[in-house]
C-alpha cells in the first residue's frame, strides 16, 4: 500500500484527465475524487494496527482469551458513475489489506479510472488474482449478488439498485454494505454569517453538478429565504458551466441525456406544484456544444414537503430553498425526510449547534460545515434510508466488515488427576 499509493500521487494528473473525460466534471474536482480515495489508501497503509485483536491473560485458573481478526476470502464492489476513483478506493484498499481478494465491478458509463488504478496496483505489486475487474450491467450485478464464492458485497448508488441488492446478496448469506440516495439539508438560522454561509450553499449545492451523495440539495431557513434570494441567485449565476476540460469551468454536464431530462421533469413539477424558480438553468447553452447534457445552476424557493422536486434525490445542479419558524421546526422537517446521509447547521451559536447535532436524525453532522464527509480514520456513516447493512464503509467499521473476528480461549496447565464435571464452567472454577 505504501508503493500503491506513491504510484496514485504521481499519476494524479492523467487520472484525473481520464475522469474527466469519461464523467465530465471538471479537472479540480476530477482531482479532488482521486484525492478523497488517496487519504483511504493512506489509511490502509496502517492496517497492521487496525486490525488489532484483544488479549487477556489468566481470565481463570491457566486460561488466557484473545481475538483475532481473519479475511473473509472473496469480496466485491459495485460502483457508481459520479465517483470513478474515490469509490472504487473506498473498497478494495481495505479489503486486500485486511487479507481479501476482490472482484470490482466499475460503472459501465466510466470505467477508465477503475482500470487504472487496477493497473497501478499490479504495478505496485499486488499479486496476480488479489485484484479482479470485471464490466457489464445488470448480469454481472445479478451474478455477483448469487456467487457462492463471495462472502461479502460492497454498493454505492442508487436506493432501487442498493435495495435489490443488498436483499438479493444477503439472501445468498453475504455480508452487504450499501451506500444509497440522500437528501442534504443545511439549516440556515438568521446569525449566521452571512457570507462564508452563501458560498457554503453555492459549492455544496452545485459542485460536480450536484452529482453527489452528499451534495447540499435543500436549505432550510428559519424565518425564510427571501433575505438571502437575492445574493445566492447572483452567487449562482456567476458560476461557469462548461466542458470538464475548459480552464474556467466550475461545473461540467451531467452525466447523460436521460440524466438531464430526469433532472428537468422534477424541476418542473416543483414548479408547477406551486414553488418559485428563482434560476433556471435548464436552457443554458455552452457553445460548440450544443446538444450537450448542460445543466446551469436551478433555484427553486417556497419547496413544501409533500412536492416531488422533494421527495426525491435530483441528483443535479438544483438547490431547494424552504421555510422554517423556528430551529425545533426546521430540526422537523430534517427528520421527516426518509434519507439520513448528512446534514448541516449554519449559525454563530454554541447553543444551537449542540441542539441540531444532538436531535438531528443524519448519520454525518456538519456545523458550519456544508459537506460533512468524515475522513478515513473515522467511517461513512449515512444512515434511514441512505444505508442499509450493519457496518459502514472505510475506517473501523471498514475492518470489521472484511474481516472475520475469532476468539480463542486457551488453558495450559500441568496434568493432575480431576473428577469429570458436567456443569457450567465459570471463571470461579
Amino acid at each position: 500500500m505504501f508503493k500503491y499509493q506513491e504510484l496514485i500521487r504521481a499519476n494524479m494528473d492523467k487520472l484525473a484527465e481520464n475522469i474527466t473525460t469519461e464523467q465530465g466534471k471538471t479537472l479540480k474536482d476530477a482531482w479532488g475524487d482521486v484525492f478523497r480515495g488517496l487519504e483511504v489508501v493512506e489509511h490502509a497503509c496502517g492496517m497492521g494496527s487496525l486490525q488489532m485483536g484483544e488479549y487477556v491473560s489468566n481470565v481463570s485458573h491457566g486460561i488466557d482469551t484473545f481475538s483475532i481478526r481473519e479475511p473473509l476470502g472473496v469480496c466485491a464492489g459495485i460502483c457508481p458513475f459520479n465517483f470513478p476513483a474515490m469509490i472504487p478506493l473506498w473498497m478494495f484498499p481495505i479489503a486486500v489489506t485486511c487479507g481479501n481478494t476482490f472482484v470490482l465491478k466499475p460503472s459501465e458509463k466510466d470505467p477508465g479510472a477503475a482500470m487504472m488504478l487496477a493497473e497501478l496496483a499490479m504495478e505496485a505489486g499486488l499479486p496476480k488474482g488479489v485484484l479482479n475487474i470485471v464490466h457489464g450491467t445488470h448480469d454481472v450485478v445479478n451474478n455477483i449478488c448469487d456467487d457462492e464464492a463471495i462472502k461479502a458485497v460492497s454498493f454505492v448508488g442508487s436506493n432501487t439498485a442498493g435495495m435489490h441488492i443488498y436483499s438479493r446478496a444477503s439472501a445468498s448469506g453475504k455480508r452487504v454494505q450499501c451506500n444509497m440516495g440522500a437528501k442534504n439539508h443545511a439549516i440556515i438560522l438568521p446569525d449566521a454569517d452571512r457570507d462564508a454561509t452563501l458560498n457554503a450553499l453555492i459549492a455544496a449545492g452545485f459542485g460536480a453538478a450536484g452529482q453527489r451523495c452528499m451534495a447540499l440539495s435543500t436549505a432550510v431557513f428559519v424565518g425564510g429565504s427571501e433575505p438571502w434570494e437575492d445574493e445566492l441567485v447572483k452567487r449562482a449565476s456567476s458560476l461557469v458551466v462548461n466542458t470538464g476540460t475548459a480552464n474556467d469551468a466550475d461545473l461540467g454536464p451531467v452525466i447523460s441525456r436521460q440524466a438531464k431530462d430526469r433532472i428537468c421533469k422534477l424541476v418542473q413539477s416543483g414548479a408547477d406544484s406551486g414553488a418559485r424558480l428563482v434560476l433556471d438553468g435548464r436552457e443554458i447553452v455552452v457553445p460548440q456544444f450544443e446538444d450537450g447534457n448542460f445543466i446551469g445552476p436551478t433555484v427553486l424557493a417556497d419547496v413544501k414537503g409533500d412536492m416531488k422536486c422533494y421527495q426525491e434525490e435530483i441528483f443535479g445542479p438544483v438547490l431547494l430553498l424552504m421555510k422554517a419558524e423556528s430551529l425545533d421546526d426546521a430540526i422537523q422537517i430534517v427528520n421527516r425526510n426518509k434519507y439520513g446521509n448528512g446534514a448541516s447547521i449554519f449559525t454563530t451559536s454554541g447553543v444551537s449547534a449542540r441542539k441540531f447535532q444532538t436531535d438531528i436524525e443524519a448519520g454525518q453532522v456538519g456545523i458550519n460545515v456544508p459537506i460533512p464527509v468524515p475522513l478515513p480514520f473515522f467511517s461513512f456513516t449515512g444512515s434511514k434510508a441512505s444505508f442499509a447493512g450493519d457496518l459502514n464503509f472505510y475506517g473501523k467499521a471498514g475492518v470489521q466488515f472484511f474481516t472475520q473476528i475469532k476468539t480463542i480461549t486457551q488453558q495450559w496447565k500441568e496434568s493432575s488427576p480431576q473428577r469429570v464435571s458436567l456443569s457450567m464452567p465459570t471463571s470461579q472454577k
